[in-house]
């Protein structure tokens, strides 16, 4: 009877969540386009996976420093996480682009290498 009780909970959890993503698939998607206006900010979020900021300000050609300023800002509006690494903090995207049709822009070879 117990495991009867706590699958209905299971279930009912699952439709919940599978309602919630969908409500706020919209609305991610407009925040996503809204704060991410250029290829370098769609770059830099797209490599924002746990990667440190010297990492993908190589890999984009940019100084690490601008990277951290869009990760404050992405910070403030959500769609990215803070992840503590050794004695600091890197910030991980929460949201896949491909996911809500958004391209990620293509790098240059040289950059790529």
């Amino acid at each position: 009877m117990h495991e009867d009780v706590e699958e209905k909970i299971v279930c009912l959890l699952e439709e919940i969540l599978k309602w919630i993503r969908f409500q706020g698939w919209r609305n991610v998607k407009d925040v996503l386009i809204d704060v991410l206006t250029d290829d370098l900010s769609k770059l830099i979020y797209h490599y924002s996976d746990g990667r440190s900021s010297r990492e993908i300000a190589q890999k984009v050609s940019v100084s690490h420093v601008t990277v951290l300023r869009y990760w404050r800002k992405w910070a403030k509006v959500g769609i990215v996480e803070p992840i503590r690494v050794g004695g600091g903090t890197r910030y991980r995207k929460m949201f896949e682009l491909e996911d809500f049709g958004i391209e990620v822009p293509e790098m240059e070879k040289e950059a790529e290498a």
